[in-house]
């Protein structure tokens, strides 16, 4: 039973989880999508998520922070200059996992995890649009046209 186990350890000490998981989140950095197992795609959502979060405010803080857990100055670089000024208005879910069946070797689940808002054919088909949230109390009346006085009645006199 896994009562109270939060993370999944992915069958790795902790040392080789860690690297292998920064090692995941360059990866997905720099070519927006891979192809992975499940589990290590559930896990790697866990770990990328806040990352990018965190880039969303560029000070020098969050860089140290998120450098501490990346280790690779230009994943770091690309994901505060590139990936956070797409994902700047996302509120959350910066990825997406599909799943694409068993390998064929160890018929072993295999998904894709990709950055959601780089993938061009789920994005074709939505415009893009800001929308604000609003109370559903107050309804708001249509403002009248202002009404445009001509100039006929100054240059009759």
């Amino acid at each position: 039973m896994r009562h109270g186990k939060k993370i999944n350890h992915l069958g790795r000490k902790t040392a080789h989880r860690k690297a292998m998981l920064a090692n995941m989140a360059c990866s997905l950095i720099e070519h927006k999508r891979i192809n992975t197992t499940v589990a290590k795609a559930k896990a790697l959502k866990k770990f990328f998520e806040p990352i990018v979060t965190k880039s969303k405010e560029d000070t020098t803080h969050n860089r140290r922070l998120v450098f501490s857990k990346l280790r690779q100055k230009d994943a770091v670089t690309e994901l505060f200059r590139d990936v956070a000024v797409k994902v700047g208005d996302r509120p959350g879910g910066y990825t997406r996992i599909i799943k694409l069946g068993n390998r064929l070797g160890d018929n072993a689940d295999m998904a894709m995890i990709e950055l959601v808002d780089y993938n061009e054919i789920y994005n074709a088909d939505k415009p893009k649009k800001k929308t604000t949230r609003r109370s559903r109390r107050g309804g708001s009346k249509p403002a009248a046209a202002p009404v445009v006085e001509t100039a006929t009645n100054e240059e009759e006199e």
